[in-house]
């Protein structure tokens, strides 16, 4: 075969990984900002002939068929709006991203799990309320034993997030890789500094 109609997707295939597409709602902010709106550059790229997006930015890179070769879209804005969800759910995740992702006893980053502030053996359910992102050490120190009984304290009570507040923590945590064309649409409706 004649290696020449190959492009560098075909040649690597991991390659067509590293062309994420932000997608912004139809108000331009990013569907969500943690995990960040992004889809594989196919998607992206369907959703384009499908009239479903527009292309706001694009990669400098394209990707060929037999009949037209086409740059790979690096933002898209979805034409019709995606009203955001109000309620937000009760996941490991959304947990430790309102807890910002450190431990609610002793501040701690790593080796993240959950406890029950009153343990379940003393009848606390599982609910906002009731649990928190703590290290394995702090759990396992507390156990099933009340915060007075094992001399610990709460960095802050939980609480249920809304889910704007949870939009607005995700902000603090950017992912790995940023690339430049989205810059202008992650932090554009943040407050100016003075």
């Amino acid at each position: 075969m004649d290696g020449d109609f190959r492009t560098h997707f075909v040649r690597e295939p991991n390659a067509g990984r590293a062309h994420p597409a932000l997608v912004l709602n139809a108000d331009y902010r990013p569907l969500s900002y943690y995990p960040l709106s992004l889809w594989p550059w196919q998607e992206a790229i369907k959703a384009v002939f499908l009239d479903r997006v527009d292309i706001v930015a694009e990669y400098d890179d394209y990707v060929h068929s037999p009949s037209c070769r086409i740059r790979i879209p690096s933002v898209v804005v979805l034409k019709d709006y995606v009203k955001p969800q109000k309620r937000v759910a009760f996941t490991r995740f959304n947990l430790f991203l309102r807890d910002e992702f450190c431990c609610q006893y002793c501040g701690s980053r790593g080796d993240l799990t959950f406890d029950h502030v009153i343990p379940r053996a003393r009848g606390g359910i599982t609910s906002w309320e009731n649990v928190v992102a703590a290290c394995s050490r702090c759990n396992l120190r507390k156990g099933s034993k009340s915060l007075r009984q094992a001399g610990m304290s709460l960095r802050k009570p939980p609480r249920a997030p809304g889910a704007e507040e949870l939009r607005n923590m995700g902000r603090k945590f950017p992912p790995n890789h940023l690339h430049e064309s989205w810059i202008d649409f992650l932090y554009w409706d943040t407050e100016l500094e003075a």
